[in-house]
């Protein structure tokens, strides 16, 4: 295996195992977030209230798991080669790293475009899994098996069902990913010289404080980046449970819009701290297993 074959296994498997490690212990945020975001009554004490134990808030963790550990390692291997190309096309001999990272540094508006494509492509490649996975953990239907599920969505709306709501899935995640990475990069270059942490003589942070930064800056980014694409989540996610009402983007625009405008931002604080740890998580476990 060549040496560039080895990186990108590294990341692959550094992206895996940090979007399984968060999916399984976030996995109830994401659930109280697609329920309080199903319809216009739900909310968090009524979601609760429905729970039968405390095992059903992992429910979907299987679909979920799946979708965001799979995601993760296309997502950042994908980043990963095209951050690389470029920062190798720009400075063949000398690519420039942040003290608490091995990843290459890029211009601001080169990470947005690079972060909102790759996204964008796994988006699509992940699509089949996030509409099952929303489906799990809805409690419209009573699915008992991820086969179960399958065979009910093709029966009723064909291949095209497991591909609903991708327009809106997209708006909402290539926007977040090209702010989150832009603003991610930012702040490990602002956050040492703001903590005063030191470097050594290679000018690299030691493991815990790497930790700390990347970790701080991949909850302040997700935040930011979170907040600015809620609506589209709910509009997402409205499109996916229900389209035999929820038919097209526009028209489901309109109808949350009729209903309250502030439905658009149904579950944004549930949103804001599962995508908040999730970032953290995965971000800190895939910079410290990429440095291995």
């Amino acid at each position: 295996m060549s040496n560039k074959e080895q990186k990108t296994t590294r990341h692959l498997i550094a992206g895996f195992a940090g979007g399984l490690t968060s999916a399984i212990c976030l996995q109830p945020l994401d659930l109280i977030k697609t329920r309080v975001q199903q319809s216009k009554d739900s909310t968090i004490s009524s979601v609760f209230k429905n729970l039968n134990s405390v095992s059903q808030l992992w429910r979907g963790t299987l679909p979920s798991a799946l979708r965001t550990s799979i995601g993760s390692a296309l997502y950042l291997s994908t980043l990963h080669l095209a951050r690389s190309n470029l920062s190798n096309f720009k400075n063949t001999q000398n690519p420039i790293f942040n003290a608490s990272s091995k990843l290459p540094k890029l211009l601001i508006y080169e990470n947005i475009i690079i972060g909102m494509i790759s996204r964008s492509f796994v988006g699509f490649l992940t699509m089949p899994i996030t509409v099952i996975k929303i489906r799990f953990e809805s409690n419209f239907y009573q699915y008992n098996s991820m086969k179960e599920a399958i065979k009910d969505i093709f029966s009723k709306y064909g291949i095209k069902g497991f591909f609903k709501g991708f327009g809106a899935t997209c708006l909402r995640d290539a926007p977040y990913a090209g702010l989150y990475i832009s603003s991610y990069e930012q702040l490990k270059s602002i956050l040492p010289k703001f903590l005063n942490l030191k470097t050594n003589s290679n000018n690299e942070l030691n493991h815990l404080s790497s930790s700390i930064v990347n970790s701080s800056s991949a909850i302040i980014a997700s935040t930011f980046s979170t907040f600015l694409t809620a609506p589209f989540d709910t509009i997402k996610t409205r499109m996916q449970l229900s389209p035999e009402i929820y038919k097209t983007f526009s028209q489901t625009t309109i109808k949350l819009y009729n209903e309250n405008f502030l439905n658009f931002f149904n579950g944004l604080s549930l949103r804001l701290i599962r995508k908040g740890g999730s970032a953290a998580i995965a971000w800190c476990m895939y910079e410290e297993l990429v440095k291995l």
